[in-house]
């Protein structure tokens, strides 16, 4: 009766899950897309229990002078880590090129240090970047992959490259696409002004030529278009000028604006007002850009290329287009301008499929269960030692 009573009076606090800390180029300020889902993550889970912390890797631009300093710091946080919390799970991000070769060797210390760590992949063309290096890197690349507690990747065509060119257990690998924040409250104010303005058609993504802004241009400048009523707004970093020089030589100026990059609480004031989002692509992972338009309800074109074709269904909740036709997306463009019911359409099923599999409120819960998974690894490895 003694024990029952005491029993019953003390209890030990819940133990919090353990925290995480991310690393990735530039932090959440970086500008990109790895930056503004770890910057929606950190932030969705402020109403959580596990902290998130974030290490910046490399800058927001790579530099001779910065860089190496700022991966010797994100070694020594990690070392720092492994002392003073033992069970952070430790979240790395990395892409091709340059950022392989910086999470090479963060990895090797989280390897060498014990610590738990995901490596979660974002890159257009991993498998080609990685065809592309000499045989000790790919070894080394491997050993990196096949090393980490855990992998996650955008899509499918990641899947197939860790489990086959990378020899990835595929237990260890969980697809999660991306996911931003809901934005319905600004998407219902808006959407009732869109009758009586003239369509708006925006692109959101760095101004390269894989993102195919060439095409754009001169898809907007086709004949088909310009007999049409309709603005366009091409916001993003990179070569801006050169690409307003482009646009000048086409005579869009009058109709299509560069204003650069845009925070995101400008780009989610720009994806209210608009009626249409277009990429055309040449290589993507999983364009951020497209679930913004298919969580603002807007009409989605874009191209079959890395995770597109397992998040839109071609004319159901977006339009596809081949890769370089600056003709069919020229097609595709004024159809949506001209039928606003087709466009409503799109709309509407579109957020409804971000509704049901890319909201934060999924991600999330995903990205819990995968933590769990990890901590629950090292609980098991603790309790065998």
């Amino acid at each position: 009766m003694h024990v029952n009573a005491l029993s019953r009076t003390y209890h030990l606090p819940a133990a919090l899950p353990p925290s995480v800390r991310h690393y990735l180029p530039g932090g959440c300020e970086s500008g990109g897309g790895i930056g503004r889902l770890v910057g929606y993550i950190s932030e969705a889970a402020k109403e959580a229990d596990r902290r998130h912390l974030v290490t910046d890797t490399r800058g927001r631009k790579w530099s001779f002078a910065t860089s190496p300093s700022r991966l010797l710091i994100a070694i020594v946080t990690m070392t720092k880590d492994r002392i003073a919390a033992p069970g952070r799970i430790h979240h790395i991000h990395v892409a091709g090129r340059g950022s392989t070769s910086r999470k090479l060797i963060l990895t090797g210390v989280a390897r060498f240090l014990g610590c738990r760590h995901i490596l979660h992949l974002h890159d257009y063309d991993y498998a080609r970047d990685f065809a592309e290096r000499t045989p000790r890197q790919q070894m080394r690349i491997r050993r990196m992959f096949q090393g980490a507690d855990h992998v996650v990747v955008l899509g499918n065509r990641d899947h197939l490259t860790l489990t086959g060119d990378l020899g990835v257990d595929p237990r260890r690998i969980t697809v999660m696409r991306n996911c931003v924040p809901d934005p319905w409250a600004k998407v219902v104010r808006v959407t009732e002004n869109r009758r009586e303005k003239l369509p708006l058609i925006i692109f959101l993504g760095r101004l390269s030529e894989r993102k195919g802004v060439p095409e754009l241009l001169l898809a907007l400048s086709h004949p088909l278009m310009r007999e049409l009523g309709w603005k366009a707004v091409v916001a993003g970093d990179g070569p801006v000028e050169d690409y307003r020089r482009q646009a000048t030589a086409l005579a869009l100026s009058e109709v299509v604006e560069m204003p650069g990059w845009l925070g995101a609480d400008e780009a989610r004031n720009l994806c209210s007002q608009a009626d249409i989002l277009v990429l055309p692509s040449y290589a993507e992972g999983m364009a951020m850009a497209i679930i913004e338009g298919l969580a603002h309800g807007l009409a989605v074109v874009t191209t079959r290329v890395g995770a597109h074709e397992e998040v839109i269904l071609d004319g159901e909740t977006g339009v596809f287009v081949p890769v370089g036709d600056k003709n069919a997306l020229a097609v595709a463009l004024a159809k949506l301008v001209q039928d606003r019911e087709q466009r409503n359409r799109l709309a509407k099923q579109g957020r409804l499929h971000y509704l049901n599999h890319f909201s934060m409120k999924t991600y999330m819960r995903s990205l819990e269960n995968l933590y769990d998974t990890v901590s629950a690894q090292l609980q098991t490895s603790a309790g065998a030692s």
